[in-house]
Formats: C-alpha cells, structure tokens, sequence
C-alpha cells in the first residue's frame, strides 16, 4: 500500500517557519514528508533538513520522496529523542521544528496496522512496529480500573467505566483479538440513542488505546522544553495538534517558556531568576479553512500553535 497522507495546515505550518533559505530545519513527525517537500523547496544548497518518524513505512516513503534534495537527513527514531540524535550528527542550535501530531492517512488507511475501528484487523496500533507490545496486550492485560482511566482520561469518554467493564467481561470468555471484536463490544457499551446522534461510538476508546500505547501526551509533555532550547535566536517551534489533551500541552508549556516568572503577582521585581525563552506568536491556534475542511475532512479538529526564541 503506497504511503499516502496529505498535510494539514500546510501554508500555514510553512509560512509560520519564516524560513531562513541558509537554516537549518526539523520534521519530528516526518511522515510522508508533506511538510518536508516545502521546507526544503525554500532551502538554499547551504541549509539543511532533517526528518525523523519512527514509522519504517513512513521513512521509506519520505527517503524515496526527498530524493532530489542534497540537504536531506533522515533518521529512525521517536522526536523525543530529537536532541541527543541532532547532537550525535553534531547539531546543537536550529532555526526551525515542525510536529504533526496524531495518526496519519496511511496509518488509518492500512487496515493490517489496526488503527482503525471501520474495518475488522488485527488490534494493533504500534506507530512503530519494532515496539513488541500492542493495543491488544492492553485490551486484554490492562485491569478494568486502568481501562477505564486511559478511557476517560484519553478518550474522554462518559461511557468510560461501562467499556472497561464490558471490555473485561468479554475478554473472560475468549481474548480480543481484532478491532471488529473490540468495536463491537464497545457498542454493546454504549446506549444505542447516544450512538445515533453521535459519531462512531468507537472513537475516543481507540484514540484512548492509541495514547496509551505509543505514550504520546508523556512524549510530547517531556520533549518540548528540550526543543525550544534546541532553537536558535529567532528560531520557530510549529506544532499542530488534533484533540484537547495534545492542545492543551502545547498551549501550556508555550506560555510557561513565555513567561516562566515563578515570583507572587505583589512583588515589584522578579527575584526567582528564571528568564522569557521567547514569545507565543499565535495567542489563539490557526485553524483550518473552510476550503480545507470540506477537502480533508480529517483536517476538522487541526489546530497551529508557533512560538519564536528570543535570546
């Protein structure tokens, strides 16, 4: 299956870079290097792109992809991990990063990596396949107290405490093995009123598993303080998020960097000593287009966010 995926925000997301044509760039989230392609169109023979996913499918298709540019780097790894690889390629200051958070088209399209509740597969959902454990170890080794926290807390689910619990039971019968099993008894969880009104009642717990496996709010929490320090003056952390729980991350740590003053509001001067990293340039997120949205309906829940580093 070809890795197809389009980017969201694109224009937006480049143009938030204010590419230097001598810099040099980051995609933490490479995927099928649609963000990738535009960056490095602005480069010059001097700058320089590196592209890091952790997704072997992805790397394949963004190496094949970003073949005609001399200033490419592409490396295998999670973007939490983005400053100590920069370093061992002796990299230690960058003028931009972009991370597009959240599951690909591919990886949503591929019914074999089971990330998707619309078809029957094997209950997979590893962004990357060389993680030995799976959503199924989860939906079947998870105790219901833990099920029905990553539910409510990742999927942000009402019916949390009533999936886990049917979850569980089911699972004492035979193991759940496939998504259509698990959707299915996610459905049997979930009033069938609040299911026509709704979306697809499987949504938020599969989202829920997702986070949960691939540890994505604990990676995006622990490595965004290490990419504002990773940018040069003047240099640009873009990042579009696609749920709350990722926007809400983002938006807070932006501003602590912002404004990291730890000193009560009564005091006429700073005395905690911690100084501004930069600015917040988009004090509310760029949002898709209506164009956009009606386009790439997967594009719906996007949202930018973009702070600067100020020296």
């Amino acid at each position: 299956m070809e890795f197809k995926h389009k980017s969201v925000l694109l224009d937006e997301t480049v143009g938030g870079l204010n590419i230097k044509p001598d810099g040099i760039y980051v995609d933490g989230t490479l995927g099928g290097a649609g963000h990738a392609i535009e960056v490095c169109r602005k480069l010059s023979a001097k700058g320089r792109f590196i592209g890091i996913d952790q997704d072997q499918d992805a790397i394949i298709a963004a190496s094949e992809r970003l073949a005609a540019f001399d200033q490419v780097t592409i490396i295998r790894s999670n973007y939490c991990y983005m400053v100590q690889e920069l370093s061992a390629r002796g990299i230690h200051k960058v003028d931009g990063i972009v991370l597009d958070l959240g599951v690909s088209s591919y990886q949503l399209d591929n019914e074999e990596r089971g990330f998707t509740y619309r078809v029957d597969a094997p209950l997979d959902m590893r962004m990357d396949q060389r993680q030995t454990q799976t959503a199924s170890d989860i939906v079947n080794g998870y105790e219901e107290r833990e099920l029905y926290r990553i539910i409510r807390d990742y999927g942000e689910d009402k019916f949390a405490k009533n999936i886990a619990k049917h979850i569980v039971a089911a699972r004492q019968q035979s193991p759940i093995m496939t998504t259509g099993q698990l959707t299915q008894i996610i459905r049997e969880s979930i009033p069938m009123k609040i299911q026509a009104a709704g979306g697809h009642p499987a949504k938020r717990t599969f989202q829920a598993i997702r986070i949960e496996l691939n540890k994505e709010l604990d990676v995006l929490r622990d490595s965004l303080d290490g990419m504002i320090d990773l940018l040069d003056d003047g240099g640009r952390l873009c990042i579009i998020t696609f749920h709350s729980l990722e926007d809400r991350i983002v938006k807070t740590i932006f501003r602590k960097n912002e404004n990291p003053c730890t000193c009560p509001p009564d005091f006429p001067v700073c005395v905690c000593g911690k100084k501004s990293k930069g600015r917040v340039i988009t004090r509310k997120p760029i949002l898709p287009s209506d164009e956009e949205m009606e386009e790439n309906p997967r594009s719906k829940s996007a949202k930018l966010r973009i702070f600067e580093k100020k020296v």
